[in-house]
């Protein structure tokens, strides 16, 4: 297929693929899935070969948000039955990112609820990471607190933080129709000011809420303006008791396509599946390695995921190794561009086919977390 062609050799020179050839990507159809992800898996192996770096996320605050992000099962006036508890103390939260290391994880994501953090916040946050870091140095730790104010992601630099997290979820155009006490250009904002703290800035999108190819092009190709070393694919979890619960949009082949997409225009970058993998692709996970070189391991914020052990077996079984915590991520241009994250050594900042919907919703597979961090069970590590 002479689109693929072209997209691998874009991607391996770093060349921006045109909208018209992303928009292809994804209105290719399901016979040609499989040549869909040998392509860009050539893209995936040459930036980083058979790596999987492991992240592990902590909830150091869960639910009760004032934010009403109609995707969220934490949002003002959700009616999801999921934990709902205040900040975990250091120790704890510290106790919890442990489990993760132990597990195989690179990288500990410490999350807060919230529109945004207090000074007071910044503070607890700053003695989490502290805490952390005082047991495992050269762990990599990324915060997740909410849109920032002035001189908020300098501090948490200063405290140690390698880079900070703030997706931009969705298209500009649309951002309006599932937020609206906050906009497209504070998260913008925010992601640009992890940025110029140093920080490895982590930035994302969420597929599956109804949006148009071309609104997932969009926020893609903003993202690659943007320049984060990290970008999450969050596949929907429809919690019921969120606005959201209905949207059953996604199936695997659709979410290997996005994904491939996201690889083509942002070849050199880490590409993490983040929420929604056990739910949307299924068994078809192990295909989807082939496309992005990270993954969470274990549980999400208020979802359970597949458990750690059979993460670490699909990884094995599909031919691809964890990376160590001695091994850099990024590819070594990037790496050499700024301080921060993204290596410990040598620096490293860190025409539309609408989506079809399944036939039928799995509700059976969003199962709420009830262990870990703000429960007395074990977490899932």
């Amino acid at each position: 297929m002479d689109l693929l062609n072209t997209l691998v050799d874009k991607g391996l020179r770093r060349e921006l693929p045109t909208r018209e050839e992303a928009l292809a990507v994804l209105a290719t159809s399901d016979d040609d899935v499989l040549d869909v992800v040998a392509a860009a898996g050539k893209v995936r192996r040459h930036w980083f070969g058979r790596r999987v770096k492991l992240n592990y996320l902590v909830n150091l605050k869960s639910g009760l948000c004032p934010e009403d992000c109609s995707y969220c099962s934490q949002r003002l006036g959700s009616k999801a039955d999921i934990l709902k508890y205040t900040w975990l103390k250091p120790d704890q939260a510290s106790e919890a990112a442990a489990a993760g290391l132990a597990g195989g994880a690179k990288r500990v994501c410490l999350v807060a609820s919230g529109r945004g953090p207090t000074d007071r916040d910044v503070d607890r946050v700053s003695d989490t990471i502290r805490a952390i870091k005082d047991r495992n140095e050269s762990v990599e730790v990324c915060a997740c607190l909410g849109l920032l104010s002035d001189g908020q992601a300098e501090r948490l630099r200063e405290a140690g933080a390698d880079a900070y997290n703030h997706n931009l979820n969705t298209s500009e155009g649309t951002y309006a129709d599932i937020t609206t006490t906050h906009t497209y250009a504070d998260r913008v904002d925010t992601v640009e000011k992890a940025h110029a703290a140093g920080l490895s800035a982590c930035s994302g999108l969420i597929a599956g809420m109804g949006e148009s190819d071309e609104d997932l092009v969009d926020v893609v190709f903003s993202l690659r303006a943007l320049d984060p070393d990290s970008v999450p694919v969050n596949f929907l979890i429809p919690f019921e008791g969120t606005p959201l619960a209905k949207e059953w949009n996604l199936t695997p082949q659709r979410c290997l396509r996005i994904l491939a997409m996201v690889r083509f225009v942002c070849p050199d970058v880490e590409v993490r599946i983040a929420g929604g993998r056990e739910v949307h692709l299924r068994t078809m996970q192990p295909l989807a390695l082939h496309l992005a070189n990270s993954i969470f391991l274990g549980d999400y914020l208020t979802s359970e995921g597949q458990a750690g052990k059979a993460d670490l077996e699909m990884i094995a079984d599909a031919g691809f190794e964890v990376e160590g915590a001695d091994q850099v991520t990024l590819p070594e241009h990037r790496a050499a561009a700024e301080a921060g994250c993204g290596s410990h050594e040598g620096g490293g900042v860190c025409g539309s086919v609408a989506a079809q919907p399944v036939q039928e919703a799995r509700t059976d597979l969003v199962a709420v977390r009830r262990r870990g961090a703000g429960t007395d069970l074990a977490p899932n590590a």
